[in-house]
């Protein structure tokens, strides 16, 4: 997710010119908070949003302690860190867990905004932290919305109650009696949708919290449409009384402004986002981590985290052992390719890297490449991925041939093979420098 690239870009800009200035002067600073302003209001965040953002932060940076320091700029950006942080709300807002169980989740939103999806998501989410889940089909008027939840619910791994259409209220009751029986501990509900916000909608969406009275009430939005997305919340919130928001499609073009307004506006904080198509892409909404990367600070945490997903502890254990031995072999190469595939697109890994996020936009990554050089190393004979030395000229155009690439291709896998191996060697030899160039 190269997140806000606009908004980053443009906030990286003002804030280089800071940086070059060194001490700075309270109309310099005002200018820069003109600019975060017009920034703000370009990537589509509320007039009244971004006016008491620039107030807040142009109070804390005009004070002694800022301009007199030796750092001023780095002082400025950390004050615009803070309430970017505190904007989006202080920290994560973890789920509620009800006291006694199934713990009912409600997800409603307009159609079109992925709410279907992201239920399955978020049972795929929860069960891999040990939940059992039950999924809830009481969409009865979009074609198909039943028959997409049973897929998406297949994918996920977790169970699905529907009751064709009958009355969703009396399904979600029923569904709540069935999970108590069954040992269900959460509940999620798919509600039904509508193209645009009216009466009938909302009395529903009223019936089924007052008979099943939901620990969480999660709205799902289309983080692309901007304001809509926030007018949308406002409208859900005055209605339902919403406990959260889920922000659908954040690795698509979006600007920023729903989620840099929706917690301002309504007062409920986003606690999910949506980060691409497959039943995996959710993440939780961490403040903090979202500003650092708005800011080109990277993200080191949700790296980490990543990587542990991709790679267990005993995987990177005997991995640094192989290192350590200079036993790597090219099967071990192929795992990694494998790892690298889970983790995500490269130049959104390459994004959480702290000062490295506002210079990957021009940066040329083929993520075609992995593809190749996994189909190099398969047309590669066991004793070769074990003993690529071996691999002569002849050797080399068999490979290519079947693999479908050239001999330079193969050439340039072997090269690049030895390079990582004498690279962890010098990290093995305590070569920091030369490891890190």
């Amino acid at each position: 997710m190269a997140l806000f690239n606009s908004l980053s870009e443009r906030f990286n800009h003002i804030f280089s010119k800071l940086k070059n200035r060194g001490r700075l002067t309270e109309l310099e600073i005002k200018e820069a908070m003109r600019e975060v302003r017009m920034a703000l209001l370009e990537a589509d965040v509320n007039y009244l949003v971004a006016k008491d953002f620039v107030k807040n932060v142009s109070e804390k940076a005009v004070g002694d302690q800022v301009l007199k320091s030796l750092t001023p700029s780095q002082q400025v950006i950390k004050i615009v860190k803070d309430e970017l942080t505190n904007l989006m709300s202080s920290n994560n807002q973890k789920l509620q867990v009800s006291s006694s169980l199934p713990t009912v989740i409600m997800m409603c939103g307009l159609q079109g905004a992925g709410k279907t999806t992201m239920c399955a998501k978020l049972g795929a989410y929860l069960k891999k932290s040990g939940k059992k889940t039950l999924l809830v089909a009481c969409d009865i008027y979009r074609p198909a919305a039943i028959n997409q939840l049973q897929i998406v619910g297949k994918q996920a791994g977790v169970e699905v109650f529907e009751r064709g259409v009958q009355n969703p209220v009396k399904t979600a009751q029923q569904a709540v009696e069935h999970a108590k029986k069954q040992g269900f501990d959460t509940v999620i509900i798919d509600t039904a949708g509508r193209l645009h916000i009216n009466q009938e909608l909302m009395d529903e969406l009223k019936n089924i919290k007052a008979k099943v009275s939901p620990t969480e009430i999660l709205l799902v939005v289309d983080a692309m449409t901007g304001q809509d997305a926030v007018t949308v919340a406002e409208s859900f919130n005055k209605d339902l009384d919403i406990t959260g928001v889920v922000l659908t499609k954040l690795d698509g073009d979006t600007r920023g402004g729903a989620a840099l307004s929706i917690k301002a506006i309504t007062g409920k904080p986003i606690k999910f986002t949506g980060v691409g198509e497959k039943i995996g892409d959710i993440e939780p909404f961490y403040p903090d981590r979202i500003a650092s990367r708005i800011l080109g600070m990277g993200d080191v945490l949700s790296l980490i985290e990543k990587a542990q997903e991709a790679v267990s502890e005993e995987e990177a254990k005997a991995l640094e052992k192989k290192f350590r031995e200079n036993s790597f072999t090219f099967d071990d190469y192929l795992k990694q390719i494998e790892s690298v595939k889970k983790m995500g697109n490269i130049k959104d890994l390459l994004s959480m890297i702290p000062g490295i996020g506002g210079k990957i936009k021009n940066l040329d990554i083929d993520e075609h490449q992995i593809l190749v050089n996994k189909a190099i190393i398969q047309s590669m004979t066991p004793q070769e991925r074990l003993m690529p030395e071996i691999i002569k000229a002849s050797r080399r155009q068999r490979i290519a041939k079947g693999s479908g690439t050239s001999v330079q291709q193969v050439n340039q896998l072997l090269k690049q093979f030895e390079q990582s191996k004498e690279m962890m060697k010098q990290l093995k030899n305590g070569k920091f420098k030369n490891f890190m160039r």
